[in-house]
């Protein structure tokens, strides 16, 4: 068993100014556990595989294609492989969880 604890606001503290805060934790056949903090704006394009976000702190308004939702401490967050994604309007302490995981294009939903 792997065992990860961490501890909100430590990237933050790492990172310095860096527009973009992402840290990977673990890496494990096709699963990729990060730690994310979007400062400002959040840039990202859409990926390769499926992924999961974690709220731990924050809250805001998440964009996923064209469904809009808010966010806040423990929600978790779907986004297809491909799908367009962001974070708007969110709070300074705004950090997550971050899970990709399976094949390019995303898994097939029954």
């Amino acid at each position: 068993m792997t065992r990860f604890r961490y501890q909100a606001g430590e990237e933050s503290a790492r990172a310095g100014d860096s527009a973009e805060r992402y840290s990977v934790t673990l890496r494990h056949g096709t699963l990729e556990l990060g730690y994310y903090s979007p400062v400002g704006v959040d840039p990202q394009q859409p990926h390769e595989q499926d992924e999961i976000y974690v709220i731990v702190t924050g809250t805001g308004r998440f964009l996923c294609g064209l469904d809009e939702s808010e966010f806040g401490p423990g929600d978790a967050l779907f986004v297809p492989a491909g799908v367009e994604h962001r974070f708007v309007d969110f709070t300074e302490d705004t950090e997550m969880w971050v899970v990709f995981y399976g094949p390019p294009g995303g898994e097939l939903s029954d």
